[in-house]
């Protein structure tokens, strides 16, 4: 019998979730981003199950680019972070694929390359996030050389990053948002601006192109929840099961360094999962899983194969009953990773790209 943790990948709800965000801003096309294998969620099912409903899908590297396209993905291709050396553009351009382009060197590169098509760009400014991109003054001087530039350069769009579209408080995004629309309405340009939580609270930042990403998944980015991001439906779901059972008296402690002690006669419960499977080790006491269904929390510091859950109030859970880690449970019952991301001081991508190789993967839908 082989050890029973697994991430279970609803690739129907990963559709879903696409056509929430297509349908949130009709008036845009929305590119499908699976950079880091689409989230932990596995980059080749994943950009199967999307290429017959995305125009575009959106990966950091040609590593990636190139992984999707020897799996017979036909889709145009974005590269987030652009080329990293020159010498990648002759790839780009015999794989068809479209490329960011954030910083002085790689204008000059692409301007010095002969494709044998011209090739579609996302000319990126930094507006605020103060990562990549040119400078607001600089902008439109690169702008102009790639327009120019008409056996190069097919499509020329611009493209930023909004650091706080997320939050309660929208100053920040409004500055953001306000320096962009003035540069674009100078240069008549074409916009890929809105990220997941954009997409789903402000469609005044929806442009010719948005970029969904985390939502695809079924996570959250807002700060306060919206009508739009309640309809958002879990993609994977982790589970597995009980693996051995403990009666405990009132005062021992459970796990190293004994952190938490029964606080009276207790039921443990043994899960096979752990940090080595990707369970974020920062998990506090009181962090819920599921148990057949119900909400349990678990108990004592998480180790590398196996974690422990007080079970005390279901008399009935016992070797083999299911424990779902995030996800939906058998009975419906829903666990979002985005609360488990809270009880582990982090956020819930982190948590699902971390979901290691050998936790099986197990698609449906699609």
């Amino acid at each position: 019998m082989a050890r029973p943790l697994i991430a279970d990948i609803d690739l129907d709800a990963l559709r879903h979730n696409y056509c929430l965000a297509r349908d949130l801003a009709p008036r845009s096309r929305a590119i499908a981003v699976l950079k880091a294998d689409a989230y932990g969620h596995g980059l080749v099912p994943c950009a199967r199950a999307l290429s017959s409903v995305a125009p575009a899908l959106a990966v950091a590297c040609i590593e990636e680019a190139e992984t999707l396209r020897a799996a017979g993905i036909e889709t145009p291709i974005m590269l987030l972070e652009g080329f990293f050396e020159a010498a990648e553009l002759e790839r780009i351009d015999a794989l068809g694929l479209w490329t960011a382009v954030h910083s002085p060197w790689q204008v000059d590169a692409l301007l010095a390359y002969r494709p044998a098509q011209p090739l579609t760009v996302w000319l990126k400014v930094d507006s605020g996030m103060h990562r990549l991109g040119f400078p607001l003054e600089q902008l439109a001087e690169h702008w102009a050389r790639l327009a120019a530039a008409g056996d190069r350069v097919r499509d020329l769009h611009l493209m930023s990053h909004f650091a706080t579209a997320d939050s309660l408080d929208p100053g920040y995004f409004q500055y953001q948002l306000g320096m962009l629309n003035a540069l674009a309405s100078e240069l008549g340009a074409p916009t890929c601006l809105a990220n997941s939580p954009a997409t789903l609270a402000w469609p005044e930042a929806h442009g010719a192109w948005n970029r969904p990403g985390v939502m695809l998944y079924g996570s959250d980015p807002l700060e306060a929840a919206s009508e739009a991001s309640r309809r958002l439906a879990p993609v994977m779901t982790l589970r597995s099961e009980i693996i051995a059972v403990r009666e405990l008296e009132a005062g021992e402690p459970v796990g190293y360094g004994g952190r938490w002690r029964a606080p009276r006669r207790s039921k443990i419960a043994v899960v096979a999962a752990g940090y080595g499977d990707g369970y974020d080790r920062h998990a506090e006491d009181g962090t819920p899983v599921l148990v057949d269904g119900q909400r349990c929390a678990i108990a004592g510091k998480v180790s590398m194969d196996m974690l422990t859950v007080d079970v005390t109030h279901i008399p009935e859970a016992d070797i083999g009953s299911e424990v779902v880690l995030w996800g939906r449970a058998s009975n419906g019952t829903l666990l979002s990773v985005d609360e488990v991301a809270r009880h582990c001081s982090t956020i819930s991508y982190t948590l699902l790209t971390g979901v290691l190789p050998r936790v099986p993967r197990r698609y449906h839908g699609g």
